[in-house]
């Protein structure tokens, strides 16, 4: 290889942390971006997902915060302007544990955040992780 090609496979490549900073970069760009309702929910569910479970990674997932765990997303948010909603949504995968016997919500309303939603958000994303 050449010395250009290289430096191209090197930066590619890049470290783990690296990529997941970036990840967390974009994330908090695009919340930045939403209108202010759904900026305030969006920065509290990232604030309560990542002190709940720090661990998870932030991703975008077809343009919406995600919240990932060995590359696989386990919640989201979605704001409410992005899909003309009068509510944003905190949805969670196939992949989180929260089965409660034959039937379970997989996605919640949010128009705000009070202190027991905030609670009872970590307290999902903690059982979603299994």
């Amino acid at each position: 290889m050449i010395e250009g090609e290289q430096k191209k496979a090197a930066s590619r490549r890049g470290s783990r942390a690296e990529k997941e900073a970036a990840a967390e970069r974009d994330v908090l760009a695009k919340i930045a971006e939403m209108p202010e309702a759904d900026r305030v929910l969006a920065e509290r569910t990232h604030a309560i997902v990542k002190t709940a479970v720090p661990d998870l990674t932030p991703k975008l997932w077809y343009g919406m915060p995600a919240y990932t765990r060995d590359g696989k997303v386990l919640c989201h948010f979605q704001s409410a302007q992005k899909f003309k909603s009068r509510y944003a949504t905190l949805g969670f995968s196939d992949r989180a544990a929260l089965d409660d016997g034959a039937m379970w919500p997989a996605s919640y309303a949010l128009k705000e955040l009070t202190a027991a939603d905030e609670e009872r958000i970590g307290a999902l994303v903690r059982k979603a992780v299994g």
